[in-house]
């Protein structure tokens, strides 16, 4: 039986039709009278759905959803990092200002494929649709969006990260950690499964404050690997705990949205969001 969405997943799929249908009018940018009657809704109505949702006008959040945010946010928000690694994971940085504490496994462990691990995971709603999310025994080791992969692509790519561990559907076992990462309180632990190089670019992620950017290059930068941009990228593409460790917001360095592993609708909606709320 199929349950009734929750509102921040029903707003996610508003938000994700008012994407597509920006997309598709472009350049002439529809007004709010026009994406309502699309999408069946009063402008009233769907301008108070909206606002529940982001804290804004959908004026003003779609602005932010024209290809060249990302590039006014590199301008106007792009953030480096040197200063934030140094005073670490409890500088702004944090997600909604949230103390993530994380740990990460050993290389061998990672090297072994998960064997030994159990991971338990469940599905959840969340501001992006559809969430599927996996935690080991010390905390969230995987977190994915099926919006535009759907279920079973999400959860296959997952599994295929740690193929000898055990996995058991049990949502409970984390679901206070997935609701801290949605901004919901309590603390959002990390148990990080990835090879060395993929943890220091993890870890530069997690250093961008909510609302800002910053490039492959400026991580490559940080982590004392200034040519190894092209690397980097690759191993943003591999977070394995998306929105927690914000690969969203990692651009290239002309302002391209580059990459993102759950689509490029979900990214640009997760800085739409963000920039949206660090505004209001």
């Amino acid at each position: 039986m199929n349950q009734r969405p929750t509102p921040s997943a029903f707003h996610y799929e508003l938000i994700a039709e008012a994407i597509r249908l920006i997309e598709e009018a472009a350049p002439e940018q529809p007004s709010l009278d026009v994406i309502a009657a699309r999408m069946g809704f009063s402008p009233a109505h769907f301008q108070r759905l909206f606002s529940e949702w982001v804290g804004v006008s959908p004026k003003r959040y779609l602005q932010y959803l024209t290809l060249d945010h990302a590039k006014r946010l590199l301008a106007e928000r792009f953030t480096v990092l040197d200063a934030t690694m140094e005073t670490g994971l409890s500088s702004p940085g944090r997600l909604h200002d949230l103390f993530i504490r994380w740990e990460a496994m050993s290389p061998g462990e990672y090297a072994a494929g998960g064997e030994g691990l159990e991971i338990a995971y469940g599905w959840f709603d969340g501001p992006f649709g559809e969430t599927l999310a996996m935690g080991a025994g010390r905390g969230l080791c995987g977190m994915a969006f099926a919006a535009e992969t759907g279920r079973a692509a999400a959860l296959a790519d997952m599994r295929g990260r740690w193929p000898k561990a055990r996995y058991r559907e049990d949502p409970e076992a984390i679901r206070p950690w997935v609701e801290a990462a949605f901004g919901g309180g309590g603390e959002a632990r990390l148990q990080l499964i990835g090879a060395p190089f993929q943890l220091k670019v993890w870890e530069a992620l997690m250093t961008i404050p909510s609302g800002h950017v910053t490039t492959y290059s400026e991580i490559a930068k940080v982590i004392g690997r200034p040519k190894a941009a092209r690397a980097v990228g690759t191993a943003v593409g591999r977070n394995p705990v998306s929105w927690l460790i914000p690969c969203h917001r990692a651009l290239r360095k002309g302002g391209g949205l580059g990459g993102y592993h759950w689509g490029l609708g979900v990214k640009r909606a997760m800085l739409a969001y963000e920039a949206a709320r660090a505004e209001a």
